[in-house]
């Protein structure tokens, strides 16, 4: 541990965790041996609960943080605590529910159990616990005019919050589905990091969430067990923290190997550079991505001698054509793989308009997709891998979230910026 990250002044204190002072605008989250439900009217001490809490949360932001997913996390400090952004914490808990269950059968009679949300269900509560942590509606949270970090919570700062809730509710889902085990519904908080950006912020544990192997609530790994005991018993604990153990260790399998990849074949080492640039998009991504030099009208059967070894490998794969002249790579490819194919012709301005065409204008019985620009072809390979593959999934998920977020933030700007001059 070094002086910088030894905790200072405590800063707040809740049910199962406690928050320090650090240098640098950061904090030390320091989780406690304590497990609470019910708006703290059940509280027992928990050996070893701190340390499985830690491990389930570094995990679980670290893996955010991986697909692209802006959070308060710096690093893990101890086994039982790790280190954080200073944010100003938004009191209100963001519930997003896939399966109907729990508290939402109470406040919604007659719906029945198991019921599906399609897209998720998205619920906000206002965090007090002498009231109960009441349920608001977005209008009211806009009326409440709450400001934290100098940012008054307002539509806009509500639709950022509901689109990053429901992603994040979306990647964990798929990342726990490849493990066979179904997401049910999950809470998570926002902060207001010194820079005035929302981020997601809080813990991520097992206390956030309901986890049930296999879609079976009778298999249940969340503190939905410990909420439903009549009798707090020894065992009863000991059955509690086997289960929370068991979603820890589960989480090492969150980030698999790559299970497919993509290959650029260019049919000159002049198109070398529209290649590279291919290659360097599908890494941020996640995924490998090969090139080749091979051309289908000066070499064809080490064309199809290259494709059979890469089919032979039995992944996942999609084939990226480079050829731009007169493009024979990407149809031979074509006709004669299982897998896809993608066209990306490194168009030049000369022939561009008619060297195209030997791109788009194909014999029936071929399938191979064309798009123009590099990074449209890492993204198209992208899509097409994270059919077998939640990494990538999420990945695009957190970009495509990312991206509406900038968006929204940039029309704010522009709008402001239009009113400030008497635009308007």
């Amino acid at each position: 541990m070094s002086s910088g990250d030894a905790p200072g002044k405590k800063l707040n204190e809740g049910k199962t965790k406690i928050v320090y002072e650090l240098p640098n605008n950061q904090v030390l989250l320091q989780s406690k041996d304590r497990i609470s439900a019910n708006n703290a009217q059940k509280v027992n001490d928990l050996e070893g609960k701190a340390a499985i809490s830690t491990a389930t949360a570094c995990k679980v932001f670290e893996y955010l943080d991986k697909i692209g997913i802006k959070s308060h996390f710096i690093k893990k400090h101890s086994d039982t605590a790790f280190v954080c952004l200073n944010c100003d914490m938004i009191p209100i808990e963001w519930v997003t529910r896939r399966i109907a269950t729990g508290s939402f059968l109470k406040r919604n009679p007659g719906v029945k159990e198991g019921h599906r949300f399609a897209p998720p269900k998205l619920e906000i509560f206002y965090k007090d616990d002498a009231a109960g942590d009441p349920q608001w509606s977005f209008e009211q949270l806009i009326a409440a005019e709450l400001t934290h970090g100098g940012v008054t919570i307002g539509q806009h700062e509500i639709d950022v919050m509901s689109k990053m809730t429901v992603t994040i509710f979306e990647v964990l889902e798929k990342a726990w589905s490849a493990l066979d085990c179904s997401l049910i519904d999950m809470k998570i908080e926002f902060g207001i990091n010194s820079t005035g950006e929302i981020v997601l912020a809080d813990i991520i544990d097992s206390d956030s969430w309901r986890l049930w192997p296999s879609g079976d609530r009778r298999l249940m790994v969340d503190k939905q067990v410990y909420r439903e005991m009549k009798d707090i018993t020894k065992e009863g604990l000991e059955l509690v923290k086997r289960n929370f153990q068991w979603v820890s260790q589960k989480l090492d399998d969150f980030i698999p190997k790559p299970k497919g990849m993509a290959v650029v074949l260019m049919g000159s080492a002049s198109d070398q550079a529209h290649g590279e640039k291919i290659r360097n998009e599908c890494k941020k991504f996640g995924f490998v991505c090969e090139i080749r030099v091979t051309s289908a009208h000066k070499g064809t059967t080490e064309t199809l001698h290259i494709l059979a070894e890469y089919e032979s490998l039995g992944i996942p794969i999609v084939f990226i054509a480079v050829a731009g002249r007169s493009n024979g790579l990407g149809p031979v490819l074509s006709g004669n793989a299982s897998f896809p194919v993608i066209n990306c012709p490194p168009v030049k301005p000369d022939w561009g308009t008619e060297d195209i065409w030997s791109s788009l204008r194909l014999p029936s019985g071929l399938g191979c997709s064309t798009v123009m620009s590099p990074e449209g072809a890492a993204w198209c390979a992208a899509q097409m891998l994270s059919l077998n593959d939640h990494v990538i999934w999420s990945t695009i998920r957190a970009r495509q979230t990312n991206t509406w977020i900038k968006l929204k933030d940039d029309d704010r700007k522009v709008q402001e910026a239009l009113n400030a001059n008497g635009a308007h």
